[in-house]
């Protein structure tokens, strides 16, 4: 013996020498069991019924099958349900606990059968699972087991009885599937109609936007076209007038440039004259200058001397 432990999914019950006439109930968790003590466990599993109820006659002497499907568990939330199941069922097995709640929900569910009519089971499953479950309910509780849900899986009978009793509904589905088909095919046909006359009142809308749109880009395109023309044109003239401006600068300024050669050729003339005079002034005239001053000075000298000699002869 020691320390004992059970998962959440079962409790385990300690009973023995200190416990008196009441075991300890531990749900999911450990617990110390000393030597002069025993421990048991009872699962908390949700078990699965299939509620098979085959050919039982009800309150109008029919035969039908009904099968249910109910899920069961013990109630460990409440400590007299889990003591009541405890003593029940402790030291069985899940299945031998699942063929108890399996052979008391049989019998309840056979009971209200025989209490209805064909027409209530089959139109009327709530009604019938409300009664199954409420009927059932008490005495699984006193087990110590709780129902979490029951309901209608299967009806059926050998007779056709359930087919014959869905005839005239079928036929009422199929009538009004034909009339309510007629009448979409009419409505559809009438939307559809409508949805063309929509259609086409859109696109003539919408073609007529076009053309204004086109219009209004034409109108614009052309607007455009002719100030890009004449900027164009603008543009042409002003480079043809700035050419010719340009042109007839060229030429004034090669005017200029002649004239200023030409003035250069004259300045260049003139030195070349005023050079050639200077040239002519330092060979030919000074020197001929000189000479005739000297020529001047000798004469002079030989008339001063002619003079001197008259003079002295005449003395």
């Amino acid at each position: 013996m020691g320390w004992e432990s059970c998962g959440p999914n079962e409790v385990l019950v300690v009973s023995g020498c200190g416990h008196g006439d009441h075991p300890v109930y531990v749900p999911g968790g450990r617990v110390y069991v000393w030597p002069f003590q025993t421990f048991q466990r009872i699962s908390l599993n949700v078990m699965t019924l299939n509620v098979v109820s085959p050919k039982v006659f009800t309150n109008q002497g029919v035969a039908v099958s009904v099968t249910g499907v109910a899920q069961v568990k013990v109630d460990a939330s409440h400590e007299q349900m889990l003591r009541t199941a405890c003593q029940q069922f402790l030291g069985k097995s899940e299945r031998e606990i699942e063929n108890i709640a399996l052979e008391t929900l049989e019998g309840h569910q056979r009971a209200i059968m025989g209490t209805m009519s064909v027409e209530e089971i089959y139109q009327d499953r709530q009604k019938f699972s409300e009664k199954v479950f409420e009927v059932a309910k008490s005495d699984l509780v006193n087990m110590g087991i709780n129902i979490v849900s029951y309901t209608i899986k299967d009806i059926s009978d050998d007779h056709g009885y359930l087919l014959a009793l869905g005839m005239p509904r079928t036929a009422e589905v199929k009538r009004n599937a034909t009339i309510g088909e007629a009448v979409a095919n009419r409505d559809a046909g009438i939307k559809a109609a409508q949805a063309d006359e929509m259609r086409m009142s859109a696109k003539f809308v919408n073609d007529i936007e076009v053309a204004k749109a086109q219009r209004d880009f034409e109108l614009k395109k052309a607007a455009y076209d002719g100030e890009v023309n004449t900027r164009k044109a603008q543009s042409e003239l002003a480079y043809q007038l700035q050419a010719a401006k340009t042109k007839q600068k060229i030429k004034e300024e090669e005017m200029q440039i002649k004239v200023i050669e030409r003035k250069q050729q004259i300045s260049v003339q003139e030195q070349e004259i005023k050079r050639r005079d200077r040239e002519l002034e330092a060979q030919v005239k000074r020197p001929a200058q000189a000479e005739k001053y000297r020529l001047e000075t000798i004469a002079e000298a030989n008339r001063s001397c002619a003079g001197s000699s008259n003079v002295m002869f005449s003395s």
